[in-house]
């Protein structure tokens, strides 16, 4: 291999380092040893490799690919990402996982000969072939909600979603709701499981029978609220609170409630999840659970770039915590007072 012919990941392959090592060293950067970064100068000059028109720079680049951008979650996501990674002298490439070329090795090797120090994934799944390929390049991935499961080998930073499901139910329970609905997210999703668990949770604590004819898996989308919602309350006996995984989810909710006549939260109490800032836009305003989103993009660039220097992350999971946040979108059920409020308890960790 020689010429035009050889990559960065050949490089690396040769000298048993990653990608970003390679990278360090065709760009004067610091990080390498001198017995390290002269074999990879003698294999670059072997090879004759050709630079792929990179510009000579000390700034690190970061990969950031997500679903979609259309959400206002999305956006808050990118916020976190492009603000970390500028604090930190690193430059932030945007994917979509509907941009061509997007979702198999091919794109890997192309992320790898722009010598991006690595990626931070927020996509619903890690495909296994990205997955080989990218241990295979030992390129640094860091995992964002909703991607990581708690069992993952990867670097995984996410919020402690059961908290926040069992928050949520245990509000409307507390205003004296015993029939409760949930429309969960995608269900496939690690996040929107533990959401839901956490709702189970709350249920059962408070010695309220689980109802499965309550639940209907949503898509986090205005569309899935007002289609869920709505077969919810269609039901013989509907829900008078329902809690949903997403805010614009909800706010599907509060279209599907409008619809048949019905007030928030005079006839229905709401709560979303995620707390962007739809929550004060719409009417009433919505209760939800604040899911701290730039703050989960920020700490996975953080650690991302950690990896790509020091080739481990000071903590493989980040939990960062969720509050409830009540406005005006949940009150008591018609004809009854807000139960009391229960002892605390010890609550499990997660």
């Amino acid at each position: 291999m020689s010429g035009r012919g050889v990559t960065i990941a050949d490089i690396a392959a040769e000298a048993g380092v990653s990608v970003p090592t390679v990278s360090k060293v065709l760009n004067g950067r610091k990080g390498v040893s001198a017995a390290t970064r002269r074999q990879i100068e003698q294999l670059l000059t072997t090879h004759q490799y050709m630079r792929r028109g990179r510009r000579d720079s000390s700034t690190g680049l970061v990969d950031f690919v997500i679903s979609g951008l259309e959400t206002q979650w999305a956006a808050a996501l990118l916020r976190g990402a492009q603000a970390e990674a500028a604090r930190l002298g690193a430059d932030l490439v945007v994917t979509t996982t509907d941009a061509p070329g997007f979702g198999g090795a091919d794109w890997v090797t192309h992320l790898s000969e722009r010598g991006s120090d690595g990626v931070v994934l927020v996509v619903s799944e890690l495909q296994a072939d990205v997955r080989d390929e990218l241990a295979r390049l030992h390129l640094p991935v860091v995992l964002v909600d909703p991607v990581g499961a708690a069992g993952s080998s990867l670097a995984t930073v996410a919020a402690t979603d059961w908290a926040g499901g069992r928050d949520a139910t245990e509000h409307l329970l507390k205003l004296g709701h015993t029939r409760i609905g949930f429309v969960t997210g995608p269900i496939e999703q690690q996040c929107h499981q533990d959401r839901l668990d956490g709702y189970r949770a709350a249920l059962q604590r408070a010695g309220v029978e689980f109802d499965p004819a309550l639940v209907r898996n949503g898509d986090s989308l205005v569309g899935g609220g007002r289609t869920h919602g709505g077969a919810l309350l269609d039901l013989q006996h509907p829900p008078t609170g329902i809690v949903s995984g997403s805010d614009e989810q909800a706010y599907g909710v509060y279209q599907a409630a409008r619809a048949r006549g019905l007030s928030i939260p005079r006839d229905l109490s709401v709560v979303g999840f995620d707390d962007v800032e739809l929550c004060q836009w719409v009417s009433p305003e919505l209760t939800t659970v604040r899911q701290p989103i730039a703050e989960m993009a920020r700490e996975a660039t953080r650690m991302l770039i950690e990896l790509a220097r020091d080739g481990v992350a000071p903590n493989p999971r980040v939990e960062l915590a969720t509050s409830l946040v009540v406005r005006e979108s949940t009150g008591a059920p018609r004809g009854t007072a807000p139960a009391a409020t229960a002892p605390a308890s010890p609550r499990p960790r997660r």
